[in-house]
């Protein structure tokens, strides 16, 4: 008898051996970030984004269907050719089954376009441009965090309804800059106000004398700056230097992260609308997230950078509850499933990808009314996002059916 059970648990010993080895035996899932680790937009999702990722997996438990999950990431050093060549080094030699973030627009186009061609899952969570959700959208694309139409709805409108009805711009000349000065232009003109006109600037300036001194000329009761990161910064700080945030101009960035309004302290940035989809000291979960994320990071993450952790987190339960890594079943539970956590309230991805959650109207305090260190901003309102984001009617998303 007691040749026969030990028979027996050496025989369920090795069976169990074995199936723990086939479990080893699998191929990781692995993820890929396309992010702006050393440039202008670094501090917007860079290492920020890497580590966001890094923490929905970790709090996802590291594997799924028996698959350990692993995180990768690259530089694009904002060069849209760049992107697409990681794009398509990560899929087609890397084992990668879904790109996450890739900061900046024109980069988010190139790798897009990768993407949809081998038919994988790709959330943007960095760039803003309207086309990745329009003309550029594709079956298993996802736009998660902001695009140019909803900060432009959010900010021109509010600004425009408080007297501040004509404009001049500041854009940054490639994809993104071009459809923040359309989208902002277009709500400026709809609701009653107007454009006087508007000059480009190359990425990544670090002079914008020339460029503020025809917006000054222009006498526009607003300087839209349709820019972002370093460019943002940049630009504020040298109007501050200029004495035009002072006189009877203001300055507007049609899209800001709290790192931004770090770099430029609160002294200069003080009363400036912005518009978020996210803000740290929101509420009670806004403020736990942001806690685990400060200890690892040494500051609270931006939006892009908790829209990262919010949407790796939604793509591994989705892989769960499909059973597969398929991009077909999974987007589809995607779709299906509705986003509750810190990031978003009942927010839903949408046919043409788009994932429609609330927005956020913000002034900047003034030092006086600021606790401390990145209590950098009050809420003035809270805009559904039915109201922020563009309709389906309006899409021009071939996905779309009307």
């Amino acid at each position: 008898m007691k040749h026969i059970l030990s028979g027996i648990f050496a025989a369920a010993f090795a069976l169990s051996a074995s199936a723990a080895a086939q479990a080893q035996d699998k191929p990781p899932l692995k993820i890929g970030g396309i992010l702006d680790m050393s440039s202008l937009y670094a501090d917007i999702t860079g290492p920020g984004s890497e580590a966001a990722a890094k923490m929905a997996v970790d709090d996802f438990g590291g594997e799924v269907l028996g698959r350990k999950i692993q995180v990768l990431a690259a530089d694009h050093l904002n060069k849209a050719d760049l992107s697409a060549n990681i794009a398509r080094d990560m899929l087609d030699n890397q084992g990668v089954e879904m790109i996450y973030d890739v900061a900046a627009s024109a980069t988010a186009l190139a790798a897009g376009e990768i993407a949809k061609a081998r038919g994988k899952i790709i959330m943007f969570n960095g760039p803003g441009s309207i086309r990745l959700t329009n003309e550029a959208c594709g079956p298993y694309t996802i736009h998660y965090v902001f695009d140019t139409y909803g900060q432009a709805n959010v900010t021109g409108l509010a600004a425009v309804k408080s007297g501040l009805d004509s404009w001049f711009f500041l854009t940054a000349d490639y994809a993104f800059g071009q459809d923040l000065e359309k989208d902002t232009s277009a709500v400026v003109t709809k609701t009653g106000g107007k454009v006087l006109g508007a000059v480009r600037h190359p990425l990544n300036t670090s002079d914008f004398s020339s460029f503020l001194l025809q917006a000054q000329a222009s006498k526009a009761k607003v300087i839209g700056l349709a820019n972002a990161g370093g460019d943002t910064v940049n630009a504020i700080k040298q109007a501050a230097e200029f004495g035009i945030t002072k006189g009877d101009q203001k300055v507007s960035p049609l899209l800001a992260f709290v790192t931004d309004i770090d770099s430029i302290g609160l002294e200069t940035a003080q009363g400036l609308l912005l518009a978020e989809a996210f803000y740290w000291d929101l509420n009670d979960d806004t403020r736990a997230f942001s806690k685990r994320f400060t200890e690892r990071m040494k500051r609270p993450p931006t939006s892009a950078q908790a829209g990262v952790y919010s949407s790796v987190t939604h793509y591994l339960k989705a892989v769960k509850a499909a059973g597969t890594t398929d991009s077909a079943a999974v987007i589809k539970v995607m779709k299906d499933t509705p986003i509750n956590d810190f990031f978003a309230k009942n927010g839903k991805i949408r046919e043409d990808g788009r994932m429609i959650h609330d927005m956020y109207l913000f002034e900047v305090k003034k030092p006086s009314e600021s606790k401390g260190r990145w209590d950098d901003y009050k809420l003035l309102a809270t805009v559904p996002g039915s109201e922020a984001f563009q309709s389906l009617e309006q899409s021009r998303c071939p996905l779309v059916k009307k």
